[in-house]
């Protein structure tokens, strides 16, 4: 039994989701303790618990604990089970961050999947599903996973009612992958989505991003929803290189000014542009993992997070590898290494 401690590093729901993945597909039983101490709502939430709940189903694990605001979890796994899984997390909570436990597990099931999650899909402090879609999915297939995800609907915070639905192939061993360089940007915009609010709210955003970034016509793109997926807004700028595309994302909010927004996500997209790093600070928290399990690889980035040492700590405590993080002052390097 493997055990972890919820307060960890920066204490957040991350401990408990990558535990999962690994537990899965390791075949080790785990338990954590203080699950989410650093939060200010400790324990699991609804997310948290349907992530929780999605993995002992498809692993057919062993659970103590899996309820609303428990600070400990017991989970023991058996084999992993291919199949169709429908899960709701009832709330806004995120959607891909359930999607992000069980995704990796399933690439080692006994045949494919098709996973359902509803809940949110643009919310605060997670990635939106088009993060999974430009940026983190297509660096798995080059890795030699087979995996789709499609937003079915949008949802967003404090609503939810999103859905996204993703097909898994299995794939007996992810081959590495070396990312240290990005390449020639080959493409780049800039989207204002409202949902059930004025278009008005976006096309600010979009104003101030073409000031900011030189972008005019076709890299400046309103996206209205039917007003049913609502309300909601988010500003997405997607940058498109050889070897990588990046997606920063911002959320409109009650007393915040479109101007407000459109910065947020300029300040981490005009960092990234600076630090000539091939992946910015949350692709790089999300390649740790699968790297861990291709036994080696590695990758630039512009912001080597406590998130991420955190999650290296984790996966230190179930794989036999050697994470380095070697921090520079305009971009880091993560190393992978087995270690056995």
């Amino acid at each position: 039994m493997i055990e972890l401690d919820g307060a960890l590093g920066e204490g957040g729901g991350q401990i408990l989701r990558s535990a999962l993945t690994l537990s899965m597909i390791t075949g080790k039983a785990f338990c954590i303790n203080n699950i989410r101490a650093g939060r200010k709502k400790p324990g699991l939430l609804r997310q948290h618990l349907v992530a929780v709940q999605a993995a002992a189903k498809i692993s057919d694990a062993a659970v103590s604990g899996a309820e609303l605001g428990s600070l400990k979890l017991v989970f023991a796994p058996k084999a992993i089970k291919g199949g169709d899984y429908q899960f709701a997390i009832g709330s806004a909570g995120s959607c891909t961050l359930v999607l992000q436990t069980v995704m990796l597990a399933l690439l080692h099931a006994d045949g494919p999947s098709t996973v359902r999650i509803s809940g949110g899909t643009h919310n605060p402090m997670a990635p939106p599903a088009q993060f999974l879609q430009r940026a983190y999915i297509p660096l798995l297939r080059k890795m030699g996973a087979d995996i789709d995800v499609e937003l079915v609907r949008s949802g967003f915070y404090p609503a939810g009612g999103g859905c996204v639905v993703a097909t898994i192939a299995p794939c007996a061993q992810l081959k590495q992958l070396t990312l240290t360089e990005r390449g020639e940007r080959t493409g780049g915009y800039a989207e204002g989505i409202v949902a059930g609010l004025p278009a008005p709210i976006a096309l600010r955003e979009l104003e101030c991003v073409g000031l900011g970034m030189g972008w005019s016509g076709d890299k400046l793109r309103m996206r209205g929803l039917p007003a049913d997926q609502g309300p909601g807004n988010a500003l997405l700028i997607t940058l498109e290189y050889e070897h990588a595309t990046e997606v920063f994302c911002a959320f409109g909010e009650k007393m915040v000014r479109a101007e407000t927004v459109a910065k947020d996500a300029m300040h981490e997209a005009r960092r990234y542009i600076a630090s000539q790093a091939a992946v910015g600070e949350h692709l790089a928290d999300q390649l740790m993992l699968p790297m861990a399990l291709a036994g080696g690889g590695s990758f630039t980035a512009d912001v080597i997070s406590q998130h991420a040492t955190t999650n290296a700590e984790v996966i230190g405590r179930f794989l036999p590898v050697a994470i380095t993080l070697d921090e520079g002052e305009l971009r880091s390097t993560c190393t992978v290494r087995a270690t056995a």
